[in-house]
């Protein structure tokens, strides 16, 4: 089954995307659901809303190769990943990672692996603007975070990472 990778700007429902991927499938034992949800503050400060912008075609590339990566490191029967991008507000939707295997084991560490992945290395630019506007701080470019670049850093240990999910 081939992986469904979207990136957009509408909101999407994930109980539907996740619904899909198993449609008519006797083989799955395991879906796992991950949603990235805008947070309504960034380290205290309240947010107004968070922009992310990407690069068109390069972006998808990169998605679909750290798919195929995970499909590579695990025994998976299915695989969503659909990335918002432009400007969203607190509440909405992000990211949704949907990961289908026979064993939740397998689910579970390919879920992880592509949201690290997606936290850290995707090429997605994340700007966030604090309520009140530029009397309250603006807007500013975020960078990725260093516990984010240490989760991340675990699949390319020893073990790869697999103990996880187990």
């Amino acid at each position: 089954m081939a992986a469904t990778i979207r990136l957009q700007r509408e909101p999407f429902d994930a109980a539907s995307e996740a619904a899909k991927l198993r449609h008519g499938r006797r083989d799955i034992g395991a879906v796992v659901t991950f949603t990235g949800i805008c947070r309504s503050d960034e380290s205290g400060a309240p947010l107004a809303a968070m922009t992310l912008e990407h690069y068109p075609g390069m972006a998808e590339a990169e998605v679909a190769r750290h798919v195929e990566a995970a499909e590579r490191r695990w025994p998976l029967l299915g695989v969503t990943v659909i990335h918002r991008y432009g400007r969203l507000e607190p509440g909405e939707d992000i990211v949704l990672v949907v990961t289908a295997a026979a064993h939740r084991q397998d689910a579970f560490a390919a879920a992880e692996f592509l949201m690290d992945y997606l936290k850290t290395r995707a090429p997605f630019w994340k700007q966030i603007e604090f309520a009140g506007g530029e009397k309250t701080g603006g807007k500013i470019w975020v960078d990725a975070k260093s516990s984010d670049d240490a989760l991340a850093e675990r699949w390319t240990r020893p073990g790869g990472g697999r103990e996880a999910a187990e």
